[in-house]
């Protein structure tokens, strides 16, 4: 008998933006490799390619596959988690076989959304990847994206019936209220997202860590070994400088762009640009980065 894929390790799973460069916006592979290497530098559990702000619905097959490579050899031994954008388990299927074949050794998991509220049907479609690939599944209950509501207690239902969940992702606001009872019910262990702005009350709540991504992902980190050491009050100090930043970024609709400029900014990559459908940077937003970046740097001394 095969045996079951391992929980996720706790602490931060960076998800990382797609760099893209020049008019045709092809996928810029050496801004991805420094874009690695910020988290690798940082210690973090793993990363997450072709999340929802790693564009990835808006890539071509093989553009994926030249992500994911990329992301893997810059990785080192650094696990990774890879987003599947199909919602409908035939291209769910296809996309998995890429992922695993490009993510090689590095594979941890295969991100899968909730794509009905119906536990059956949702038990089917992530049984048929497992069974395809043998890679663990990361289960992402995020509405915004998916256009689906599930409680927490069809979640557990899943969860349940579906051994091979090596974590879930809780994206349902009120984020604090639904890890709550995720981690009541499970051992799986259950991470927060959406930019980092609930990860307080989402640790507190039982999170396992924070599987998101930000322009300084330092700052998570940074609240997760607090939290480890110190409880709520050393976490909430210890993220307090970084909070204004991480909200900044998680505006509806321009999050995507916002975060890649910064990254710019930062020199992390080269250009900010993000493939239609995703909305630009408005100027008015683009003026006040300089202010936030400014602010961190003085208050993290």
């Amino acid at each position: 008998m095969t045996a079951l894929p391992p929980p996720l390790s706790p602490g931060l799973w960076g998800v990382l933006a797609t760099p893209f460069t020049g008019s045709s916006c092809a996928v810029d592979t050496d801004s991805l490799r420094r874009e690695v290497q910020l988290y690798t530098g940082l210690g973090a559990a793993g990363m997450v390619v072709l999340g929802v702000f790693g564009e990835g619905a808006a890539l071509s097959s093989d553009e994926q596959e030249l992500t994911v490579r990329t992301a893997a050899s810059a990785a080192g031994t650094t696990p990774l988690v890879v987003g599947l954008s199909a919602r409908s388990t035939a291209p769910a299927l296809e996309q998995a076989a890429v992922a695993c074949r490009a993510a090689g050794n590095n594979l941890a998991a295969l991100m899968v959304q909730a794509n009905s509220s119906n536990p059956d049907m949702l038990t089917a479609h992530l049984t048929a990847i497992h069974n395809a690939t043998g890679a663990g599944i990361v289960l992402q209950d995020y509405p915004v994206a998916s256009g689906v509501t599930v409680s927490a207690d069809q979640i557990l239902a899943v969860v349940e019936r579906c051994p091979f969940i090596t974590a879930v992702k809780s994206e349902a606001p009120p984020t604090a209220v639904a890890i709550a009872r995720l981690t009541r019910g499970t051992t799986v262990p259950v991470f927060g997202g959406l930019g980092g702005v609930g990860l307080l009350d989402e640790l507190a709540a039982g999170a396992a860590g924070a599987m998101t991504g930000f322009s300084h992902p330092e700052g998570l980190l940074a609240a997760l070994d607090a939290f480890g050491s110190g409880g709520f009050d050393q976490a909430r100090a210890a993220f307090a400088p970084w909070l204004p930043l991480a909200n900044f970024e998680a505006q509806p609709g321009v999050g995507l762009a916002l975060r890649k400029e910064v990254l710019r900014r930062r020199g992390i990559i080269d250009e900010a640009l993000v493939r239609p459908p995703a909305p630009k940077l408005p100027p008015e937003l683009a003026a006040l980065i300089d202010g936030h970046l400014a602010a961190v740097r003085t208050e993290t001394v």
